[in-house]
């Protein structure tokens, strides 16, 4: 598939990082997954923390700056995060083009 490094994305790590656009703590990231999927996918903390922590040292998402006194940290998407979406989205685009033409 070209350019594509061979990263495949699970659904959870997937709407994790497109709930990150805005910033968001991990309640917020867990909510907003659970709207965008009509409550088809739920995230537990513990997949969800275990991702995150695997996603900051990626390097696809980044700690955002909040208030000192805030005990929430949030997190938002960085460009290479955005990049490495945009790739998983042409991967699923293309396995839809295909089974749709076949079936």
């Amino acid at each position: 598939m070209g350019e594509n490094t061979g990263i495949v994305l699970t659904e959870a790590v997937y709407y994790i990082l497109l709930s990150l656009t805005k910033p968001l703590h991990g309640y917020g990231i867990m909510q907003k997954i659970e709207e965008m999927t009509d409550g088809r996918l739920i995230v537990s903390a513990g997949t969800l923390y275990g991702a995150i922590n695997t996603l900051l040292d990626r390097g696809w998402i980044v700690q955002h700056a909040t208030a000192e006194d805030s005990r929430r940290k949030e997190y938002v998407i960085t460009d290479e995060g955005r990049t490495v979406v945009a790739k998983e989205l042409e991967r699923l685009r293309e396995l839809v083009a295909n089974g749709e033409a076949i079936l």
